[in-house]
């Protein structure tokens, strides 16, 4: 029996972010590995929810497919524990980022 957790990488697409989840790309416009998740994470290394490619690739692009409500954007570090802001996608929103990111921690937030 293989359980897969919610953050495993996966070849993917923007199309491939379920409902209610925010979605980090190692490619541009949503291609090449996924994690995925629909809660806050402090640590993609550690913990329920393992991102084993984003120790060693950066992140290209995010989608933010969450639900609105009251947290409903999605800020994102390069440190574990929240630390090291380096954007916020809001909600329905989708891209890649400007910059080159090794991210480690995300939480959903009521407005960017």
């Amino acid at each position: 029996m293989v359980l897969v957790a919610p953050g495993t990488a996966q070849a993917a697409s923007y199309d491939d972010c379920p409902p209610g989840d925010v979605c980090f790309y190692n490619g541009a416009n949503g291609s090449g590995k996924m994690c995925k998740w629909d809660g806050d994470d402090p640590d993609w290394r550690n913990g329920a929810v393992y991102c084993r490619w984003a120790a060693t690739d950066n992140v290209r692009s995010v989608y933010n497919n969450g639900k609105k409500g009251v947290y409903q954007d999605v800020v994102y570090y390069s440190g574990k524990d929240y630390t090291n802001r380096i954007g916020c996608t809001k909600v329905g929103k989708k891209g890649n980022l400007t910059g080159t990111y090794r991210l480690r921690s995300h939480k959903w937030v009521t407005s960017c």
